[in-house]
């Protein structure tokens, strides 16, 4: 019981919406990884993420695909080790919020 209310208020906390936005721009696409400036910060996690990320070739157009690229991104990632904007976990398959 205490382990579904812990889940319970991790998921009512989650930064990322249900239309799959954080402060309005939509996690999936092309992602540009940059040192500074970036528009979101990201922590690798290994459970509890807040979202669910598959690396894709081409077409990265559902929720948690992304495409890395060198320019022309649609957003920018900075990855971090602490005080995250979001948390993501790398998957094989589902990527999304659950």
């Amino acid at each position: 019981m205490i382990v579904h209310a812990i889940l319970l208020a991790a998921a009512l906390d989650n930064p990322v919406s249900d239309a799959c936005t954080w402060n309005g721009i939509p996690l999936y696409g092309e992602v540009q990884v940059v040192e500074s400036f970036a528009d979101i910060e990201v922590q690798i996690v290994d459970s509890f993420p807040d979202l669910r990320v598959k690396v894709v070739e081409s077409f990265p157009d559902s929720c948690g695909e992304w495409e890395f690229v060198e320019s022309f991104p649609d957003f920018t990632v900075r990855f971090v080790s602490s005080f995250p904007d979001i948390r993501i976990e790398y998957v094989s398959s589902f990527p999304g919020v659950e």
